[in-house]
């Protein structure tokens, strides 16, 4: 046998060892455990990200899901046309005919150029999470917004921009999750769903039910959005942070 091919299949055989111990959650820290792996490509490749990695980060940095097109969110990181893009603004629009469809402005994360594309709900795209990190939200100065990594205690900065509109959905101690790529926000994931009080809108009309057209209202947050014609000013309601709609009254 050619020895390049005997090298190729030992070194094969080791990766394959070496990807049930990343998934088993104990890779070793110590380079020369798999000294050989590394020296052949792509094999090397596996070594160097399962090395770089500690157990408790693995299951979050590197996994890859289908979601349908209309799933994507404000903030997820996707793969499309062979590269990475984070959707920045999702429109979810339910046209009188056809199916249901996503119109996602999207950003690529290696280049920065912007994409405007069309997702059916027909449709699946891959959904990538990297390296992925829990923060607390503490507080807004000026143009940035100030978080707390859970683990490590330390600060990150966003700019609003980064968050976009949903930036109005943020509380003080907040629970979010960022993802990043080679240690760069790439991306953020806030709750679903926020409890808040809706601070104007028009007056209840008596006989009308809830099947009746729904009415403008103004949140604590400064947000807009449509409310059945039940809800009065001073009440609580549950919203959702992605398609900013009403979902029910808060308990």
């Amino acid at each position: 046998m050619d020895l390049a091919v005997l090298r190729q299949k030992i070194c094969q055989k080791s990766c394959k060892k070496l990807l049930n111990m990343v998934l088993q959650g104990t890779c070793p820290e110590s380079h020369d455990t798999f000294g050989l792996c590394e020296a052949f490509s792509p094999y090397g490749i596996i070594y160097r990200i399962a090395a770089a990695f500690s157990p408790r980060d693995l299951s979050a940095r590197w996994f890859v899901m289908k979601i349908n097109g209309n799933e994507i969110r404000p903030g997820n990181v996707i793969e499309h046309q062979s590269t990475i893009w984070v959707a920045v603004k999702v429109n979810a629009v339910k046209p009188g005919k056809g199916g249901a469809f996503a119109q996602v402005e999207l950003k690529n994360l290696l280049d920065g150029r912007k994409l405007n594309e069309r997702f059916r709900a027909s449709e699946t795209v891959e959904r990538v999470r990297l390296e992925q990190k829990d923060f607390t939200f503490l507080y807004e100065e000026g143009e940035n917004l100030v978080f707390m990594d859970t683990v490590s205690y330390e600060q990150l900065e966003l700019n609003k921009d980064f968050v976009g509109e949903r930036a109005a959905f943020l509380q003080d101690g907040m629970a979010v999750v960022v993802e990043l790529y080679e240690e760069k926000p790439i991306g953020i994931d806030l709750p679903d769903q926020v409890t808040l009080e809706v601070t104007e809108t028009e007056p209840t009309i008596k006989g009308q039910t809830q099947s009746s057209s729904y009415k403008p209202a103004m949140l604590e947050n400064g947000i807009r959005c449509m409310v059945p014609p039940f809800i009065t000013t001073g009440e609580k309601i549950v919203v959702d942070t992605n398609e900013i709609e009403y979902v029910k009254r808060a308990d």
